[in-house]
């Protein structure tokens, strides 16, 4: 690292919205929710799904309870054009639940992309183009006015491709790729030039996706500009405002959040937050803090360990035990105080009341998990989690005056052997413990 980063970094740019809305507003209810698992998330894997993983993981988006799937890329590969074209054959996509994929801006790929999903009873076609200034300038070549007239025309191609196949229900998606590092004024202009090509308007909507593609500022920053283009934009009412962000910076949640209170209605992410570089935001995440929060997310993670299990057999990724919401470790508590402050939780909590359990923001047997993992005893644990431990699995209630005498027992073994203590070597342990106790009566 060098010692002066401004002679190689340069800060972001602020957006200009002194009376910005988004900090007074509270949320109420779920997003639209678009999972881009088997696109976004599958070209991140170090070894893309095969069609079965891909048509299983595809089920399992649908068991959640997605109702708009982005497929995958079928003009760039060969293997997402043969799930397309056997999700839409065999009729293996539910009523109610709209397909995307995803196409470059060229006309061969555009009309590939079209014939993969024909048949289909509604569907999105998601396009895009790079519109931040140094993909113009490095990568492109292209001037903004050059920029625009590539976007109309090429939107013109979609709207022409998809008008051949009329049985179709079909939707735009367009994406100023690189969103979040683009003027404002240079991306609403953007997004304008598709509007126009697809011919917006009543009973032709339009969803508008604003990616933070790269995150390069803070998540309020982010939120400034989404709702500066929920302001801006034309035809407003007959647009889906969309967000799609990343995690570069570590806060790809919190921008869909406060993306959500400056307008954005659709979320687009991953499970367990998949992605390319430090991934996607993770919908799990976005949508059980809602549910922590009293709102309904409208997905049913009432199985999570069924879904990770699902999720880590179709990519062949792992998830951290420290993973929001679904992690191993998430739920317990090794700190004695934490340890006490769950017992008596758990011992004051009523049951038809609102859930108030010191460290838990949730109920882990909403998700499927159960309680065994929540206090569990090693070397930093304190009496309050031994005698919890001893209650539940064994039914030993400790009096006040031996939990202090039993936990130096059980402080003492922990730090001779390094290790976790098990609910079977905790039993071991107030056996001795009692035996010698009984002896000592004995000798008295």
């Amino acid at each position: 690292m060098i010692p002066n980063p401004e002679t190689k970094y340069r800060p972001f740019p602020p957006v200009s919205l002194p009376d910005r809305q988004w900090p007074a507003r509270t949320l109420r209810q779920a997003p639209i929710w678009l999972a881009t698992d088997l696109r976004d998330g599958n070209q991140a894997l170090f070894e893309p799904m095969s069609r079965a993983r891909k048509l299983r993981f595809f089920d399992a988006l649908v068991g959640i309870g997605f109702r708009e799937i982005e497929l995958g890329f079928p003009s760039a590969s060969q293997t997402d054009f043969d799930v397309v074209r056997a999700l839409v054959e065999e009729d293996r996509i539910p009523d109610g639940v709209t397909p995307m994929v995803l196409t470059q801006m060229r006309e061969d790929l555009i009309d590939r992309t079209v014939a993969s999903l024909r048949g289909a009873r509604r569907a999105i076609v998601h396009v895009y183009n790079a519109t931040a200034p140094a993909w113009r300038r490095i990568v492109f070549g292209m001037t903004v006015p050059e920029m625009l007239r590539f976007i109309e025309s090429q939107v013109t191609h979609v709207r022409r491709a998809t008008e051949r196949f009329p049985a179709t229900e079909w939707i735009l998606q367009y994406s100023p790729e690189t969103f979040s590092a683009t003027e404002p004024e240079v991306a609403l202009a953007a997004c304008h030039a598709a509007m126009r090509a697809w011919g917006v308007g009543a009973g032709r909507p339009m969803i508008v996706n604003l990616p933070t593609t790269v995150e390069v500022a803070a998540p309020n920053v982010f939120a400034d500009q989404i709702e500066w283009m929920d302001r801006n934009l034309d035809a407003r009412e007959h647009v889906v405002l969309s967000v799609h962000t990343h995690n570069d910076r570590g806060t790809g949640v919190a921008c869909a959040e406060l993306a959500m209170l400056a307008g954005a209605q659709r979320v687009e992410g991953c499970l367990f937050g998949n992605g390319e570089r430090s991934g996607n935001a993770d919908l799990i995440t976005l949508a059980l803090n809602l549910y922590t929060q009293g709102i309904a997310p409208g997905l049913d993670f009432s199985d999570l360990p069924a879904i990770a299990r699902c999720y880590e057999a179709c990519t062949g990724m792992t998830i951290p035990p420290r993973h929001p919401y679904a992690g191993d470790l998430v739920y317990t508590a090794f700190s004695g105080s934490h340890q006490d402050a769950i017992k008596k939780g758990f011992a004051a909590q009523d049951p038809r009341g609102f859930w108030e359990v010191p460290y838990l923001p949730i109920d882990p047997a909403d998700l499927g998990r159960s309680y065994d993992g929540v206090v569990r005893i090693n070397s930093q644990s304190g009496k309050g989690g031994v005698s919890y431990l001893l209650e539940r699995d064994h039914g030993v209630v400790l009096p006040r005056a031996m939990q202090a005498e039993f936990h130096t027992i059980v402080q003492r073994h922990a730090d001779a052997t390094a290790a976790e203590i098990g609910s079977e070597t905790l039993r071991q342990l107030f056996e001795g413990y009692r035996s010698g106790k009984e002896q000592s009566d004995v000798d008295a």
